[in-house]
């Protein structure tokens, strides 16, 4: 009827999307075994991506409809929300909940069924001492600023913060605007735009089938290799056509450059820092710092997506093809702190991170020997 109405559903769907980003990444990563963690988490991230792609295709073919077109679009929103509402009903506890809530005798049923086999004894005392470590904790907000929480704090706000600047949501968001304002014509703007979101499926499933065999890190570096590569490349390609005036037009050749450039480093973020940013935070906290965990994750990356997404057009008028330089700069920023301080956590039971971070050549400092999964480690090591 107006704007506000508009205003208003979009908060609720932001309520909804925040809910779901919080509570989704930390269920998998609670439920999954440790050898298959990765995979299953960016599930979450291929369910995404999928989405992206339907609500493109649905943009594209309302976009051809005379009256109500956006109506019909954004209606559209309220068959997978129920589909994930019904859905929820039958979705059983976490073991770490149900420990949580003291339920111990059904967070071992739970553990056996999931994990598909009663020997499970080690992997439930882990969970019952992170348990015990939990409830000592009254604040988890001020508990996660403390030393020992350091390299968990610092990596769950960075990451989140580096994802929006690798520039994706530019692209996801503006993909119609950027096509057509590269030349491309109405139609030919939002079928690009459908192109880009098929490559950033397929690129996800590509990341489901690599991340437990090769790894986080690997998929990270190269993964923001290719997106440098990419993005300085396509600036220079807009600026050898536009320059700073912005007076030229792209020839069929540089036209279809320029998408396959930018379908390359789709499928770089799709398969490294799309999913990554979401797995990686979900999976490196204790239980006592899970939940501000994920909730900082997930705050730190709306917020950054909002900030982008307001300055986008802005920044486009003002720095030109510079914009893909800016965004290229800072997707060389990421990959250093990747190779330096993000250290490889595939493989590793979500109770004993705390090695890990032991191990670091930077972030051992700030763990003390005592702290929970050290032990069990020692012991699962040796045996």
């Amino acid at each position: 009827m107006n704007v506000w109405m508009l205003i208003i559903g979009r908060i609720l769907l932001g309520v909804g999307i925040g809910y779901a980003n919080q509570s989704v990444p930390v269920y998998l990563s609670e439920m999954a075994p440790a050898k298959i963690r990765g995979a299953l988490n960016i599930g979450f991230q291929m369910a995404i991506t999928i989405g992206i792609f339907a609500a493109n295709l649905v943009n594209y073919g309302t976009a051809q409809m005379k009256e109500n077109g956006w109506r019909v679009s954004l209606g559209l929103a309220a068959v997978p929300a129920l589909i994930m509402t019904v859905g929820a009903l039958f979705l059983p506890d976490t073991p770490n909940s149900l420990i949580e809530r003291g339920m111990k005798e059904e967070a071992r049923e739970m553990l056996q069924k999931i994990r598909g086999t009663t020997e499970v004894d080690a992997e439930y005392d882990d969970l019952v001492e992170a348990s015990e470590v939990s409830k000592l904790v009254e604040n988890p907000w001020k508990t996660i600023m403390e030393p020992r929480y350091r390299p968990q704090l610092v990596i769950t706000a960075l990451i989140p913060f580096f994802q929006q600047l690798t520039g994706i949501n530019v692209i996801m968001f503006y993909a119609p605007v950027l096509f057509k304002t590269l030349g491309f014509g109405d139609d030919a703007a939002l079928m690009s735009a459908v192109v880009s979101g098929l490559v950033n499926v397929f690129a996800t499933v590509v990341s489901v089938f690599t991340v437990d065999k090769f790894g986080r890190r690997a998929l990270f570096l190269e993964g923001g290799i290719q997106m440098f590569v990419c993005q300085i490349a396509t600036g220079a390609l807009i600026a050898s056509v536009f320059g700073v005036s912005g007076d030229g037009a792209f020839s069929k050749e540089k036209g279809n450059l320029a998408l396959a450039l930018i379908c390359i480093y789709v499928a770089a973020f799709a398969w490294s820092w799309g999913p990554l940013g979401w797995l990686v935070p979900s999976e490196i906290h204790p239980l006592e710092t899970r939940s501000a965990g994920q909730s900082m994750n997930v705050s730190v990356n709306m917020f950054f997506t909002f900030v982008i997404g307001q300055l986008f057009l802005s920044m486009l008028c003002h720095l030109k093809f510079g914009l893909f330089f800016f965004f290229g700069g800072w997707v060389f920023v990421m990959t250093v702190f990747v190779y330096f301080f993000i250290p490889e956590t595939k493989n590793v039971p979500i109770e004993e991170m705390n090695r890990v971070w032991k191990s670091h050549w930077f972030w051992g400092k700030y763990i003390p020997d005592d702290a929970p999964g050290l032990a069990n480690a020692h012991h699962n090591n040796n045996a």
